[in-house]
């Protein structure tokens, strides 16, 4: 072993937790391995993608070499960052949510919701550092990877440098992630603000908090927030909130955003922020009309930059864009064809269990396609994803636009959950189950489905458009009663009434004679 120096890193605020986090993830005694004369497969990053490569390529016990490298800290985002701490925070933000709607359940609770922010956020932080240890530099050294921290760069096209180590490669995988956009506004460096790489790290609530964003990560840390005690404006330059989805699903949430009394700014354009004794003044356009208002925060929460920059990507061919990432093809290979990539650095679907699928992949295609046989490919992937508000917004497979244009003829079937016993029962009636399948088929090409368990619940219709099971299928599947997954079975049993036609009908009308 020999010692090699790499930047410690701190992540306030610096309690027992953190100080735990960091133990794990990025230990500050560390020491760096001496290189293997030659790597099977070099991992530059340690988010989720590259762990899963590293893990998974280590774990099939055939004597692979792997080194990982992690310029900062291990687990990515997602530990750190992402949805563990935001997750736990939203867990906390819904006790007072379901407070709120206590009284039409026959509970009347305290006119004041007392919320302990600092102890929501020490909850966070001694949840996330019990986790970390899943995604810890020893453990990985455990399972027979080399970790090395600092910043990794290419050297030539079988070499990566690290520190002042050369670690010389048969294969190597980029999986640097990305961050957070920082804003191009006037005076908003000056005056400060906050991302989702930062937030988690408050310990007082902000009292006025401006979110900018209203995609998935600025409406659910602004719901969160709104929750907890903060007056969030919530600017948008769109018509509507969350505006990639489902319309009829982004109108729900937009409107339980709007009655938990968040003031939504839309098709805003913030040209200003100067800081001020009272605050943070940001100055804007709303539908063409100039205005102003104090905050005390602003949290930025508007798109993501791959991690490109510092890899000397042109000494080894690897075509990359500043927006969209490294070049990948189909499986995931880039432009240099010793050197694959995945997750967020160059992929639209940034999600952690995306990164995770594309990483199996990766595995494959690296190291068990001989001469290109057998490859894996991203595109055969069918991806969910969700939106973690209240009520959650869950997706996966093609919207109704989508289809059309690809050229589905289409039918939609849609079932609120007013329709639903266990929804009613629940007091959780806002909210649908929608399928989209081919007109003549039931084949199912999408579904999108609000609700409060949505996240949960959409996994049983991924699972079927990945079998190839249709609806006629889901409709012969026995569901508990009374659930709010119920409202998948009536989408189906509503499929198969459309079956029966004037001709069905006879014939079933003389089978019953006949039996």
């Amino acid at each position: 072993m020999s010692s090699s120096a790499f930047q410690k890193v701190t992540l306030p605020p610096m309690d027992e937790y953190n100080q735990k986090l960091i133990s794990y993830v990025h230990p500050p005694d560390w020491v760096n391995p001496q290189p293997a004369d030659c790597y099977d497969l070099v991992v530059i990053g340690a988010g989720t993608a590259g762990l899963v490569v590293a893990a998974g390529a280590a774990g099939l016990d055939v004597g692979l070499k792997v080194a990982l490298i992690e310029k900062h800290l291990m687990g990515g985002d997602c530990l750190n960052v992402g949805c563990v701490p935001s997750k736990c925070i939203i867990r906390s933000s819904r006790v007072v949510g379901e407070m709120w709607e206590a009284k039409a359940l026959g509970i009347n609770p305290p006119e004041h919701i007392d919320v302990d922010f600092p102890a929501v956020m020490e909850r966070m932080r001694r949840l996330r550092s019990g986790i970390s240890h899943h995604d810890s530099a020893h453990r990985f050294q455990k399972l027979g990877i080399d970790v090395f921290l600092g910043g990794g760069h290419f050297l030539h096209n079988n070499a990566v440098q690290v520190s002042n180590q050369t670690l010389r490669y048969k294969k190597a995988v980029i999986a640097t992630g990305a961050r957070a956009v920082r804003p191009s506004i006037k005076g908003i460096e000056e005056a400060g603000f906050l991302t989702n790489e930062t937030v988690f790290s408050l310990t007082k609530l902000p009292k006025r908090l401006a979110v900018i964003g209203g995609g998935p990560i600025g409406c659910e840390l602004a719901q969160a927030f709104q929750r907890l005690g903060s007056q969030i404006i919530l600017f948008h330059n769109g018509s509507h909130v969350l505006n990639k989805e489902d319309q009829d699903a982004a109108e729900i949430v937009q409107n339980v955003l709007i009655r938990e009394g968040i003031h939504l700014v839309l098709n805003s354009k913030i040209q200003s922020v100067e800081k001020t004794p009272e605050g943070k003044l940001i100055n804007f356009l709303s539908n063409g009309s100039k205005m102003s208002i104090t905050v005390d925060e602003i949290l930025v929460g508007a798109g993501r930059a791959p991690n490109v920059e510092g890899l000397n990507l042109e000494a080894v061919g690897v075509e990359y864009d500043q927006r969209q990432g490294v070049k990948v093809n189909d499986y995931l290979q880039t432009t240099n064809s010793r050197i694959y990539a995945a997750g967020d650095i160059c992929m639209d679907w940034k999600f952690t269990h995306a990164a995770d699928a594309a990483a199996r992949i990766v595995i494959k295609n690296t190291l068990f396609s001989p001469f290109g046989f057998g490859k894996s490919k991203l595109s055969s992937l069918v991806m969910p994803w969700v939106t973690y508000t209240d009520p959650e917004i869950a997706h996966v497979g093609m919207y109704e636009q989508e289809a059309q244009e690809k050229g589905f003829d289409i039918n939609t079937i849609k079932i609120p959950f007013s329709s639903v016993d266990r929804a009613i029962a629940d007091g959780e009636e806002d909210g649908f189950v929608k399928i989209i399948h081919k007109k003549g088929s039931d084949q199912i090409l999408g579904a999108t489905i609000v609700s409060r368990h949505a996240g949960e619940t959409i996994s049983e219709v991924t699972t079927a458009i990945v079998n190839k099971v249709g609806l006629n299928g889901l409709s012969g599947v026995i569901h508990p009663y009374p659930t709010q997954a119920e409202a998948i079975k009536k989408a189906a049993d509503a499929y198969r009434r459309t079956l029966l036609t004037p001709t069905s009908k006879r014939i079933l009308g003389l089978l019953t004679k006949i039996s």
